[in-house]
């Protein structure tokens, strides 16, 4: 089941703005009250912990990376503890960051990395590269990032949805973040567990720049939730920015059309959320559920299956 795109803006606040998503695909009727209760909890905390960064003139990089550790780090959502496992009952996590003056780092298919997240950064902070499959622990340790055992990120929650893999009850739960900063930098930060019952070694659209994740300074930054082979062929979250830089469109625009052409027109459902040079904010999907946060001109938000809300 999928819907036609819809669209959520929000005009830019005097100096920055940020928007987090905790994934998006799930029918309304398959999520129970308190499951949305606690992301919408989580979201809060997020948008929180990104918030008080900015507000403290930090920079968009540092809010991008504290929103998605702290939703990575709880067990409800498909990124860090809690992520979805593969057909062996294993979790295989991604990750990717970029800054709006091109810089990137990504990570795939970690099995130890407590924040993946902090890990993608650490690659694009600390090597020439811009994606590492499986670094090993002690590289990990070398960056300065945490370490887990496996079983750690492993649930029970998600041991039941690997045997009802056909569902899409549990088709949501990767996580983004995106902010603009009081200097007018752009960043953007995704993190996933990929699809329940992957088979190893699948690799989504999360950690490869362009399907995504994407920023730029001048246009805009995107992250994307959703089924990652129709990001990715479509490369969606470049796109947004092509539509911007090169057809002329505003961000509200660019977002609706590249959710349409690219995911709708070819048989896709998902979710992407963009912030522009200006700071106006966006949610676009064409998925039944999407979860989202922001915090914007209009003050602080949280949105979900069944409401929106203010935050305090």
């Amino acid at each position: 089941m999928m819907t036609q795109v819809q669209l959520l803006e929000f005009p830019p606040a005097a100096r920055t703005s940020l928007v987090v998503h905790g994934g998006a695909g799930a029918l309304p009727s398959a999520v129970d009250p308190e499951f949305d209760h606690a992301c919408r909890d989580s979201l809060r905390a997020a948008i929180h912990a990104g918030r008080h960064i900015l507000d403290n003139g930090g920079d968009a990089l540092d809010a991008v990376c504290a929103a998605v550790t702290c939703l990575e780090d709880q067990d409800h959502f498909n990124a860090g503890r809690g992520a979805a496992l593969t057909s062996e009952g294993l979790p295989e996590l991604d990750a990717a960051v970029m800054t709006g003056a091109g810089s990137a780092g990504a990570v795939t298919c970690t099995d130890i990395a407590r924040n993946p997240v902090a890990v993608a950064r650490a690659v694009m902070e600390h090597t020439p590269h811009v994606l590492l499959a499986a670094p090993p622990a002690s590289m990990l340790h070398g960056w300065g990032c945490r370490t887990e055992d496996p079983q750690y990120f492993v649930t029970e929650r998600r041991r039941r949805q690997l045997t009802l893999s056909s569902s899409r009850a549990h088709r949501h739960g990767t996580v983004g973040a995106v902010a603009r900063d009081h200097s007018g930098k752009i960043a953007a930060a995704t993190s996933t567990g990929g699809v329940t019952g992957q088979l190893p070694g699948r690799i989504g659209d999360t950690p490869l720049i362009g399907a995504g994740t994407w920023a730029d300074d001048t246009t805009c930054g995107v992250s994307c939730t959703g089924t990652g082979e129709f990001f990715m062929r479509a490369v969606l979250a470049h796109d947004v920015h092509a539509r911007i830089r090169y057809a002329g469109m505003s961000l509200p625009q660019a977002a609706t059309s590249a959710v349409r052409d690219g995911l709708e027109a070819r048989g896709g459902d998902g979710a992407l959320i963009a912030v522009d040079r200006s700071g106006t904010a966006v949610v676009a999907w064409n998925s039944p559920t999407v979860w989202w946060a922001v915090a914007s001109g209009q003050g602080a938000l949280v949105g979900g299956d069944r409401s929106t809300e203010a935050l305090p």
